[in-house]
């Protein structure tokens, strides 16, 4: 089968390169799946310079989510059926025409999803699910009804990304009130369209004064940030007492200095989060509660992928020149 393999790993040189490489087989507890399409994320980005290597036994070549058809399912595999149509979450290699997934990391695709979307849905779910349910006052509140979460007001950056727009229509299905950022009128204007109570352009806006106007100056309860340090010091102002700062990404670097007291004086919390080096019974057990309580939102088209483009996988570094440059809204997806 042909995949998507890294040359000269670990090199400022390093490129993507089509290959033929031995047909993969299942293991126990695995499904192969004939892959649809796979979404490309900023950890694929950070691979290609070493930044961001595969779990151990996971294949070289990048790729964290695939949609399309099981193929074979391994031993021991229960409750799925080849031609099954899902998508996956998967420790990599899905940069190729078959990957590997663990059972217990599939989601089903809907009759109403187009199954080449469904690709850009499973890493942003995860990733997005892991840490709403990590926050330590939101689990009850997400627990006692899985549609509702009244009275929360979130602050989410980077809303014309990946995690962003899933976390816009997640969030807001669930009651939250969402404040989102984005770069420019148009990337607010499609964020205001997924559901975002107000979308604030970080170019010619202060998200802080604005979200402190929006809350009657009380601030956000929870902040998901993917910018990093550029972000501490405003994203530490704009929280309401007890808030948390939640970390997904580094964009904008990855050291920064804070005032601990700052911290301590309005009970705040900061949690930092990877998803791709969790062990496996950790994303076994995000995907089955995401499964559960917000997958439903999928079924019932509440929650949709937003792809900004649908790219050839032998065109896969056209795809990550897209990523790298920031003009991408929602998700690209590689097709085999």
């Amino acid at each position: 089968m042909r995949a998507m393999l890294i040359s000269s790993p670990e090199s400022s040189a390093a490129t993507l390169t089509g290959s033929d490489v031995p047909t993969l087989s299942p293991g126990p507890g695995e499904v192969l799946i004939d892959v649809a399409a796979a979404g490309v994320n900023r950890a694929d980005l950070l691979q290609l310079k070493g930044l961001h290597p595969p779990p151990a036994g996971a294949p070289d070549w990048p790729g964290l989510e695939v949609s399309g058809t099981i193929a074979t399912l391994g031993d021991g595999v229960t409750g799925h059926h080849v031609g099954d149509r899902v998508c996956a979450l998967v420790d990599g290699g899905g940069y190729a025409e078959q990957a590997l997934a663990r059972a217990e990391h599939l989601l089903p695709v809907p009759d109403g999803l187009d199954l080449v979307d469904a690709a850009g849905l499973p890493e942003a779910l995860a990733t997005l699910w892991s840490n709403l349910i990590a926050v330590p006052e939101l689990p009850a509140t997400v627990g006692l009804a899985p549609h509702a979460l009244p009275g929360i007001t979130s602050l989410v950056h980077g809303g014309s990304g990946g995690v962003g727009t899933a976390a816009i229509q997640v969030l807001t299905a669930l009651g939250a009130r969402v404040l989102t950022t984005a770069g420019g009128p148009d990337r607010t204007a499609r964020c205001a369209e997924l559901g975002a109570h107000r979308a604030i352009d970080h170019r010619n806006e202060d998200f802080v004064e604005i979200t402190r106007a929006e809350t009657g100056g009380a601030g956000a309860d929870v902040v998901l940030d993917v910018v990093g340090a550029k972000y501490l010091h405003q994203n530490i102002d704009v929280l309401a007492p007890f808030g948390h700062l939640v970390v997904l990404g580094m964009q904008k670097g990855a050291t920064g200095e804070l005032n601990l007291a700052r911290l301590l004086t309005r009970w705040l919390s900061i949690h930092g989060t990877v998803l791709r080096q969790r062990p496996t019974e950790q994303k076994t057990a995000i995907l089955t509660d995401l499964r559960k309580r917000a997958w439903p939102l999928v079924t019932e088209g509440k929650v949709r992928p937003v792809v900004h483009a649908r790219v050839p996988l032998a065109e896969a570094a056209e795809a990550h020149r897209m990523m790298a440059e920031g003009e991408v809204f929602g998700k690209v997806l590689l097709l085999p």
